[in-house]
């Protein structure tokens, strides 16, 4: 599943089907595709989310009791991709323009003709 967050404000009133036509008009995106699509009010103190699961929409949100969300900056469309390990770490008031990820371990495979 990938994770599209929504930069721009998006209106808290809406609904599913509401959402599912912000992530085809803002994110560019089927709906249907199973991927998460994340949406912030303009004060950033709320968050909605809707996914497909196969069988209807599922929507989860979020609304903060202090203090607001830090959202990433968006290179283009107003659509940043997060990871979920990002999305959650946004979601409980990190600031990620300030964190980096260190070097991880990737699998080599020896088994590979050189070129």
């Amino acid at each position: 599943m990938r994770v599209f967050v929504a930069v721009a404000p998006t209106d808290m009133r809406k609904s599913f089907s509401g959402l599912a036509v912000a992530a085809r008009a803002v994110v560019a995106k089927d709906p249907l595709s199973g991927h998460l699509f994340v949406f912030f009010n303009r004060r950033r103190t709320m968050m909605k989310s809707i996914y497909w699961d196969g069988g209807g929409y599922c929507l989860i949100a979020k609304q903060l009791a202090r203090g607001t969300f830090v959202l990433p900056a968006a290179k283009e469309r107003g659509v940043v991709e997060l990871g979920a390990s990002e999305l959650a770490l946004l979601l409980e008031g990190i600031d990620l323009s300030n964190a980096r990820r260190r070097p991880r371990w990737e699998r080599v495979d020896k088994w590979v003709a050189a070129p």
